[in-house]
């Protein structure tokens, strides 16, 4: 390996390495290996890609709202409690469309008579329904951690179009309504998923 070439790898796998990515090995790399190529390698191991993100596309017109710094504490520890349950990026992007259609990504209290039934926190679960405490449920990692479990339940969950995925947890009157939300919720995982 030439030596501009041998500083350059070892230039990026140092930067891999202090960012928490672990570099595949150096030996690996033969003479016909670019620096560039060798970054792109690593930008890919940093973001996760689209096709991970929304391998079934999108179904229907596609909502967005802007975020406040809780809405945006709320995405990062539901990637955090995915990370912990050992699940997967898409497993993110099935729980923030879902808490974005629940609750805009909102840790809600009991709202009085606005109330569905005794539905609160991210995901709008109920204590009533065996989700856990009302306590538990208004938890960020708690609730996640409680959404993820019956996402692991359905079979075959990741062949899924999103919003049957996430209606098969949730069990909502309005199936439906997830799937509008598909691509804020990649967009969100893209941006956050190693920050």
């Amino acid at each position: 390996m030439n030596t501009i070439l041998r500083r350059s790898v070892l230039g990026f796998a140092g930067l891999a390495l202090s960012t928490g990515v672990v570099a595949g090995p150096l030996d690996t790399l033969t003479d016909t290996t670019t620096p560039a190529a060798a970054a792109a390698g690593v930008v890919q191991a940093d973001k996760p890609d689209s096709g991970m993100l929304i391998p079934h596309g999108t179904q229907g017109e596609q909502s967005r709202i802007d975020l406040g710094d809780e809405q945006t504490g709320n995405v990062k520890a539901i990637i955090e409690a995915t990370k912990k349950a050992g699940m997967d990026e898409r497993a993110a992007v099935v729980a923030i469309a879902t808490s974005l259609q629940e609750s805009k990504l909102e840790n809600l209290g009991h709202l009085g008579d606005r109330n569905d039934h005794d539905s609160q926190g991210l995901f709008q679960q109920r204590p009533s329904s065996g989700w856990g405490s009302v306590e538990q449920i208004t938890d960020p990692e708690y609730s996640t951690t409680a959404f993820l479990k019956g996402l692991k339940q359905v079979e075959g969950w990741q062949e899924l179009p999103l919003t049957e995925a996430a209606q098969k947890v949730q069990v909502s009157a309005f199936p439906f309504h997830y799937a509008q939300w598909e691509t804020q919720a990649a967009d969100l995982v893209a941006e956050h998923w190693t920050s």
